[in-house]
């Protein structure tokens, strides 16, 4: 039995539930005399322990249960003869106020909300392309070529030159021994032996650097180097030390010429260079239409957020928030970190499943609307698409159809193509030309 259904605001609700004291106290003994039948006890034979020790050692969980089972299944009767849409799970509180004979208790929860999705007509989304060029190409065989430098002494001659004039410049792997003090006492951190680099690079501190620049092999330079405040080591950010560096060892890059020897390092087989720059370019073109698949995609949800009108569950807000940090948490376990100490409030995250939350709800109600699921065609054209970068396809089919939750991923991401692409063909919809380097991140490639 309940009572109305109380409006405690946009969202929450309220049922009262009762049932009676009678209809508990029937199905905990009917529970007993079940467990009784296998219950077993020190001088007793199994199935023969007298029922009251059976009730005193299992009547407390099982009068747990059936209150469990009893309110669970009370509420959920009263809410689907209200047609309510339940979001989580409710809040349970007994009332202490029911009618003798009965337990009563309070129900308190969240229902979904109506999502009122936008005319997407009048929605405006910019899009963005890119092509690839020679100039793309060019850029990602010196990366490659890069990855696979090696390194002469330089001022010796060689079969590859030597490096031009022997004093330590911008693309030189330099050896050093270098010491360093602050009032002129050593600090932590600030000596080492044998400390290999490439000048330009970035690794060290400008300073460093610069002073290496220019020193031949032998030579020592004693310099001041001002820490940033912001500098990682915390004695030693803001301060000013005194380092003495020692050249022992100077290097010079050289890079792979761009010849077959190259190209059958990158799987050409027949060394050819005009195969080599297809082969990059069909792997950049995949790369980049990734990227702009998604960048259109964020515009999409950003646009579909910002003019859907909708109050968001807290409730599901909560749920997802936890969800999350213990993703973060299992994310820094799983890369080595000591997560034990570290805190990961679920507030954090708040924000993060407020958006992902409302998203979830409008998308659910655009692919419920207009037909939007993924089919099984498109989810095996999905599987095929990312098996041409891997040299067995089969297996990556094989990986995704012997495993349903990988499946199902797919299956999320077809889903929310298909969102894409209807809200695309709906809305009012511009398109961008951007660099190459901004779309990749020419930061990352450098």
């Amino acid at each position: 039995m309940a009572t109305a259904v109380e409006n405690l605001g946009k969202l929450e609700r309220r049922l009262t539930l009762s049932f009676p004291l009678s209809d508990v106290r029937t199905e905990v003994e009917k529970r007993l005399k079940k467990q009784a039948k296998t219950a077993r006890a020190p001088g007793f034979r199994p199935g023969k322990v007298p029922l009251k020790m059976v009730a005193a050692q299992y009547g407390y969980q099982i009068e747990s249960d059936v209150l469990n089972d009893k309110v669970g299944q009370a509420f959920n009767d009263a809410a689907n003869e209200a047609q309510l849409r339940v979001a989580g799970m409710p809040k349970i509180e007994p009332k202490q106020d029911a009618p003798e004979g009965m337990l009563a208790f309070d129900a308190t929860f969240e229902i979904y909300p109506e999502v009122s999705l936008p005319g997407l007509e009048g929605i405006e989304i910019e899009t963005v392309k890119t092509d690839v060029t020679d100039a793309e190409i060019d850029k990602t065989i010196d990366i490659l070529r890069k990855q696979r430098v090696h390194y002469h002494t330089k001022g010796e001659a060689g079969e590859h030159g030597d490096g031009g004039e022997p004093v330590a410049a911008n693309g030189d792997r330099v050896t050093v021994d270098f010491v360093g003090v602050i009032d002129g006492v050593e600090f932590p951190g600030g000596k080492a032996e044998d400390y290999a680099f490439v000048l330009g690079e970035g690794r060290m501190l400008p300073e460093f650097e610069a002073a290496t620049v220019g020193l031949k092999v032998g030579e020592s330079k004693t310099f001041p180097l001002a820490f940033p405040e912001d500098y990682h080591g915390k004695d030693v950010a803001g301060k000013t030390a005194e380092f003495t560096i020692t050249l022992k060892k100077l290097e010079w890059a050289h890079l792979p010429e761009v010849d077959a020897e190259f190209a059958k390092t990158l799987g050409i087989e027949d060394g050819s260079i005009e195969k080599m720059r297809e082969d990059i370019k069909v792997n950049l073109e995949r790369e980049v239409n990734a990227r702009i698949k998604a960048r259109n995609k964020e515009a999409v949800m950003d646009a579909l957020v910002k003019h859907t009108e909708m109050d968001v569950p807290k409730v599901m807000i909560e749920q997802d928030s936890q969800r999350l940090a213990e993703q973060t948490r299992q994310d820094m376990a799983q890369r080595g970190m000591d997560v034990q100490s570290l805190p990961f409030p679920a507030d954090l995250f708040a924000t993060k499943a407020e958006r992902r939350v409302r998203l979830g709800l409008i998308l659910s109600q655009l692919v419920s609307e207009n037909n939007l699921q993924a089919t099984q065609e498109q989810v095996k054209a999905q599987i095929e698409d990312f098996s041409q970068s891997y040299e067995d396809p089969k297996e990556v089919l094989k990986y995704y159809y012997s495993d349903r939750r990988r499946l199902g991923e797919v299956e999320a991401l077809v889903l929310e193509e298909n969102v894409v692409n209807y809200v695309l063909g709906k809305a009012k919809v511009t398109t961008k030309d951007i660099a190459f380097d901004e779309l990749m991140g020419s930061a990352a490639q450098a």
